[in-house]
């Protein structure tokens, strides 16, 4: 069980670490750990680089290029193994109509810094360096960010119809940088079915105009993993203003955990494996919401001993009421989610299934740091 409690005069939250209760299971049993990086926007702008609303992250790819770049270097040698191509803010919700325009070049700019920063880590610089780069067999893959076309925490935005017309240069302008499609933020089941649909179909266009240009070499590249990320509703960890006597038990709101859009995390988890998605993660709600998803999703995957991969990458967003807005505002962070403690939720989800664990928005280059140390070694 996990509980969380606010102070009556500052309204910060604090959440406890996870049950003492849980039996975490012997090092050998645990699943081995693909490491995600962490959120681009907020460290984007703790460095202070060019960060606002409505652009988000997508304004430092036209102003300080550089930076994205930086993020992603640094992600690295904290030890994430997947980068994640900041294109996540490269939609109309973000941009307005200047998407039609300049969209396609800034995707393609933001996949490049993200294969920059790749390269650059791969250079040594010294003979330690190199020897060490010699015998590691970890390789960064980058992962091409595919983000919630109408508004993140909006699934009554949700336009099926429109969607092709955003969705295409986001998957075009990163197609030959990235090694795997990572669908974001995704609140309800028909987001997620879309995206997989527009995925398939870009690929069977690109396989044939490969086969129709006899570029037989090329074919194997075109089909890469598709990972999908699911936004869960957190809004029972809210807390009203003049609460005053404030304590919430997360795990009891949360013993059937739902999308933003209200559905059953057990029928999402049911329609991507009927897809044959190559992974299911939770990512941009708080950690204590994540770990009854998780488990939900590792009790369905087990009974259809399905090979689909599990993964978790919370924010540190405190809680408030008004979900639909998550885009309209900077939100707070939390001052409880440290490295050391979001480690300990990366532990239970460990312990739990998850094999993919990174961070999203709040958790930064420390955590990602915290968690190679800690989860890739046990």
């Amino acid at each position: 069980m996990h509980t969380q409690t606010t102070s009556p005069m500052t309204d910060t939250v604090t959440a406890t670490q996870p049950n003492d209760s849980l039996t975490t299971p012997a090092p050998n049993s645990l699943p081995p750990i693909t490491i995600l990086d962490g959120g681009m926007g907020r460290e984007l702008e703790r460095r202070g680089a060019p960060f606002r609303q409505p652009e988000w992250s997508a304004l430092s790819l036209s102003l300080a290029p550089d930076s994205v770049r930086d993020v992603h270097v640094d992600y690295i040698k904290a030890g994430a193994t997947v980068i994640t191509v900041n294109s996540y803010a490269v939609t109309p919700y973000h941009l307005g109509d200047s998407f039609f325009s300049e969209g396609e070049h800034l995707i393609r700019t933001a996949a490049q810094l993200a294969f920059e920063a790749v390269q650059e880590s791969e250079k040594p610089v010294d003979n330690q360096q190199a020897s060490e780069k010699q015998n590691s067999s970890v390789s960064v893959q980058i992962a091409g960010c595919l983000p919630p076309l109408f508004g993140s925490y909006r699934p009554d935005l949700f336009d099926s119809k429109q969607a092709p017309t955003i969705a295409r240069p986001l998957l075009s302008a990163q197609i030959d940088y990235v090694d795997m499609w990572l669908v974001e933020t995704q609140s309800s089941i028909v987001e997620a079915q879309t995206w997989h649909q527009l995925i398939t179909e870009f690929t069977v266009t690109q396989k044939e105009a490969i086969f129709k240009n006899a570029i037989a070499s090329q074919k194997e590249t075109i089909s890469k993993p598709i990972w999908i990320s699911f936004t869960l509703d957190d809004s029972q960890l809210d807390i009203d203003d003049d609460d005053s006597d404030s304590s919430a038990e997360p795990n009891h709101a949360v013993s059937a955990p739902m999308l933003r859009s209200g559905e059953s995390v057990a029928e999402a988890v049911q329609e991507m494996m009927a897809l044959n998605v190559d992974a299911v993660l939770f990512n941009c709600s708080q950690p204590e919401v994540m770990n009854a998803a998780l488990q939900t999703a590792k009790d369905l995957i087990d009974k259809a001993v399905h090979p689909m991969q599990l993964g978790v990458y919370a924010n540190a967003f405190v809680s408030e009421q008004v979900h639909k807005q998550a885009n309209a505002q900077l939100r707070d962070m939390r001052e409880d989610t440290t490295p050391e403690h979001y480690l300990m939720w990366a532990e239970l989800w460990q312990a739990s299934g998850a094999n993919i664990i990174g961070g999203c928005c709040g958790i930064g280059v420390e955590h990602i740091e915290r968690l190679a140390q800690h989860l890739t070694d046990r």
